[in-house]
């Protein structure tokens, strides 16, 4: 019997997938595990699998096209087996793939004839559109093509580097043969889903592609070059020659001539850039005034009245001070557009609140000499914190929570994401299951992602699905600070550093080592006291470290 074939839910966040390719075409035949096409999801493109043995007996979406998840996308069964039925009950409308609505069936009927509309599955080109690489990723920069038009390409070859919101990544086209269109050059942003090239058979024509893909009309032409040289208000027949205050006769866009008027500059004075002297917009917003020459002295009104007056006494004349004002400008990266989107976001619709707590360190460096002595790999002072952490929210489950809108989400399993400063900004790599790892377990992973981020080749999938958050300064000798909570987690733990301190020990003033730690809490899912709680656990276990061990 046939079966229908859907759109697979391939992420936690996934809502819809683009055909990116299909590698089967109606008729082939196929086996469990053969890959039927290549499906772009909101993280990455992705192999899909069939999951059942048979022949391809419908295509229902065209590549490029989006499809959201559980929709039917293809039919298999026996080979000339009726398919029809089958597709109705699932929802899968017309046994015609992906065809375009008749001209009689819209209402309204259009005025005038449409052009008829191109086969695009007849065109031997694909369109590689800009993929989502992260989770949160709107769209990417063209940091550098590692082709040009023309060239030729295989299907494994990585065509651009792409700086998403987390990293710099590999945008692989899956599809070999000539590369025909480039479209947004480097250093520009293409939004995700966007057409960024297209790959084919050497000569053919991409127009329909570039038509369909866009979907959308031209964009207008600036108003600089679509003005023409002639746009200037003529001069009336008895107007009176130019003159060094009338400028109405200075060939200059309308553009230019408006911004003239409204900062009081004559054109006259102006040097024109484009074709025949005209000036435009730029020629008036760089347009530099020379400066005025004073003009002389009144001479005093008689020889005796300047003779009479007494000589003025010298003014103090005080030191000038000069300095040159300089600044540089920076085009905001993905990375930055995406920490300030999902930080506000944060900070202004979860009602924080902090609890700060200071932790006697003089166990957990005892601790840490010893273990170093004997471990496979060197134990930092944030792998204690990583470690007490996961066992303390163990302990605290309300901490280890998400809100959700509607409900709040209680995590059973413990993933703890360590920030990692990078030149760009911030990443946020994933230790999962923290609370089952080992101390060296922690501190190899860490350093892993620590190496990673910072050669921008931290994967999305090791930054996802974090259920608590940790922000390290203590190496920068800081003090406090408090953090953002890195939502939808309900908390994250700032970490200062360890201050050698006066301390009170058995009723005497003694060095000591402390460490402050402050833990910033999203009031719509924890309350105060849970907070402390939580910290008066994560106390305990670094003050007795061999507790962790347990």
């Amino acid at each position: 019997m046939a079966e229908v074939v859907k759109m697979p839910k391939m992420s936690d966040t996934m809502t819809e997938g683009v055909l990116a390719k299909w590698h089967k075409k109606v008729g082939d035949k196929v086996k469990s595990g053969d890959v039927l096409a290549e499906i772009e999801t909101d993280k990455a493109t992705m192999d899909f699998e069939s999951y059942q043995d048979g022949t391809i007996l419908y295509i229902g979406v065209e590549e490029g096209n989006a499809v959201p998840v559980d929709a039917v996308i293809a039919v298999l069964g026996k080979e000339g087996e009726d398919y029809k039925a089958v597709l109705a009950q699932a929802g899968g409308g017309s046994d015609k793939p992906a065809a375009p609505a008749k001209a009689e069936d819209k209402q309204p009927a259009p005025v005038a004839a449409a052009a008829p509309k191109v086969d695009l599955s007849s065109i031997p080109a694909t369109v590689i559109r800009m993929p989502a690489l992260s989770d949160t990723m709107t769209e990417g920069v063209i940091e550098k093509w590692n082709f040009k038009v023309g060239d030729k390409v295989k299907s494994d070859d990585s065509l651009a580097d792409v700086a998403t919101d987390k990293a710099t990544m590999e945008v692989v086209g899956y599809e070999a043969g000539t590369l025909l269109y480039i479209g947004p050059k480097e250093g520009e942003a293409a939004p995700v889903n966007g057409i960024i090239a297209i790959v084919g058979k050497e000569g053919t024509d991409i127009t329909p592609l570039l038509q369909d893909a866009t979907n959308a009309p031209a964009a207008a032409a600036p108003a600089e070059e679509a003005a023409p040289a002639t746009a200037e208000t003529p001069a009336t027949a008895d107007a009176s020659p130019a003159s060094s205050a009338d400028d109405s006769r200075v060939k200059a866009s309308p553009l230019a001539r408006k911004i003239a008027k409204d900062k009081g500059i004559n054109l006259n004075d102006v040097k024109g850039s484009a074709e025949g002297g005209r000036i435009i917009r730029k020629d008036v917003e760089g347009f530099v005034a020379p400066a005025k020459t004073a003009a002389p002295a009144a001479a005093p009104a008689s020889t005796e009245a300047a003779a009479s007056s007494a000589p003025a006494k010298a003014p103090i004349v005080l030191p000038t001070y000069t300095g040159e004002e300089k600044f540089t400008e920076r085009a905001v990266t993905q990375m930055r557009k995406a920490i300030s989107r999902r930080l506000s976001e944060s900070l202004f619709t979860a009602p924080h609140f902090y609890v700060t707590m200071s932790i006697d360190m003089d166990q957990a460096i005892a601790a840490r000499t010893r273990i170093n002595d004997i471990a496979p790999v060197k134990i930092s002072f944030n792998d204690f914190v990583v470690k007490a952490v996961a066992v303390a929210l163990k302990q605290h489950p309300a901490i280890n929570s998400s809100f959700l809108g509607d409900k709040i989400r209680t995590n059973e399993h413990v993933h703890i994401g360590v920030a990692v400063a990078v030149d760009e900004g911030l990443l946020v790599p994933v230790v999962k299951f923290a609370d089952g790892k080992s101390l060296s377990h922690i501190s190899v992973e860490v350093k892993e992602f620590a190496g990673k981020a910072k050669a921008k080749k931290l994967q999305p999938a090791e930054m996802e699905g974090s259920t608590f958050t940790i922000s390290n300064l203590g190496m920068f000798g800081v003090d406090e600070f408090t953090a953002i909570i890195n939502t939808p987690n309900a908390c994250i733990l700032a970490v200062s550093g360890i201050q050698q301190v006066p301390v009170v020990k058995n009723g005497a003033v003694v060095p000591g080592n402390v460490m402050k730690v402050t833990l910033s809490c999203d009031h719509r899912v924890v309350d105060g006291a849970t907070g402390a709680a939580f910290l008066q656990t994560l106390k305990s276990l670094l003050e007795e470290p061999v507790r962790l061990l347990i």
